[in-house]
């Protein structure tokens, strides 16, 4: 909320009006006093006395007021604001000021205690956040560092056969690729969140570049025998190549995260109107409405099952990437079914020759 400029004008104007008839009331009684003194008597040192007592009287008068006016006005909504920023500073975000007009009427003083409140709540929010998200690291890292402990001491003795070495090093491989894969994602969350992207200018082939990641997986899709089918249009957008790989690498991993062997997963690329959009469809364990709620927040899995498998920054990194470079990401799911990533990215360059598709 913003000071009304013409309220505050107003709020001037009266305040001035009320503090010129003050001293012009005072000017005035002075003006009565002496006209009634020198009525009364004909002696100056009288006249003089009882004026100069009406003079110290009327300034004292005035400046109580002053000093009432300015504690009132300034220096205890001030005072209020520094003792709770000094809490703020220390650590305390429950703190929350009361305004002094009602809504509608707010001062100055009303705003900053307003500006104030909201700051604390959303530092009150960050910290738990904060908390939350130490916490989460700290388990997530928790388990592949058990496994590593572990499976190393195993593997300093003496007594294994040449098959069990090589499955415990394949464990201790697979839980160090884990343990970096969550350590980059993280790298990489806290680089978007504390640094901006700058505004992106090079012109990125989407269709190449999706091509480009599928074949990046193709050892994986054979592996799981999954059927992959890609409807890429020719479009072009003026983006980042390296964070949208980063999106539809992430995309495209869960996809087949999920799905079962012998399913299948979709991957369409059209242009709608002036923006790109891109799906990601598969035929896996898909998510419930609830789910689907939040299921791009910071180390939030929907299938427990898979659990070991991720980390839960997958999608929370996919959607401060989507969020910095300006589109939008939704999905649709079904449990059972399957899901469908929507991707929709501003500033498509028109080419002769691209088609577009209409949901």
């Amino acid at each position: 909320m913003r000071l009304d400029k013409s309220r505050r004008r107003r709020s001037f104007f009266v305040g001035a009006i009320i503090f010129f008839c003050f001293i012009a009331a005072i000017i005035q009684l002075a003006i009565w006093v002496y006209d009634y003194t020198v009525a009364r008597t004909e002696n100056g040192i009288t006249v003089l006395l009882v004026m100069l007592l009406v003079t110290v009287l009327l300034s004292l008068i005035a400046t109580f007021y002053d000093y009432a006016r300015h504690r009132s006005t300034v220096e205890e909504p001030v005072d209020r604001i520094l003792e709770a920023t000094e809490k703020i500073a220390s650590g305390d975000f429950s703190v929350r000021l009361e305004t002094k007009h009602p809504y509608g009427s707010y001062d100055e003083f009303d705003l900053i205690c307003e500006n104030l409140n909201t700051m604390a709540k959303e530092l009150s929010k960050s910290e738990i956040l904060k908390t939350d998200f130490i916490s989460n690291v700290s388990h997530e890292i928790k388990t592949p560092i058990a496994v590593i402990q572990s499976y190393a001491t195993m593997l300093a003795g003496s007594s294994l056969d040449e098959a069990s070495r090589k499955r415990y090093a394949d464990i201790l491989l697979a839980a160090s690729t884990k343990l970096t894969g969550l350590v980059t994602n993280i790298l990489k969350l806290n680089k978007l969140e504390n640094q901006a992207i700058e505004a992106p200018d090079e012109r990125v082939n989407l269709s190449d570049l999706i091509a480009e990641c599928v074949i990046g997986f193709e050892e994986l899709i054979e592996k799981k025998q999954l059927e992959i089918s890609c409807e890429l249009d020719e479009v072009t957008v003026i983006s980042s190549a390296s964070h949208l790989e980063i999106v539809f690498n992430n995309l495209l991993s869960n996809a087949i995260k999920f799905t079962e062997p012998g399913g299948r997963i979709n991957i369409r690329l059209g242009r709608e109107y002036d923006r790109a959009v891109i799906e990601f469809s598969d035929t896996g364990c898909g998510i419930s409405a609830d789910t689907g709620k939040h299921i791009f927040e910071k180390f939030y899995q929907a299938d427990t099952s898979h659990s070991g498998e991720g980390n839960g920054l997958g999608l929370a990194l996919v959607k401060k990437v989507i969020d910095c470079l300006g589109g939008d990401i939704s999905v649709k799911s079904e449990l059972g079914v399957g899901s469908t990533f929507k991707i929709t990215l501003k500033s498509a360059v028109i080419t002769p020759g691209e088609k577009s598709y209409e949901h």
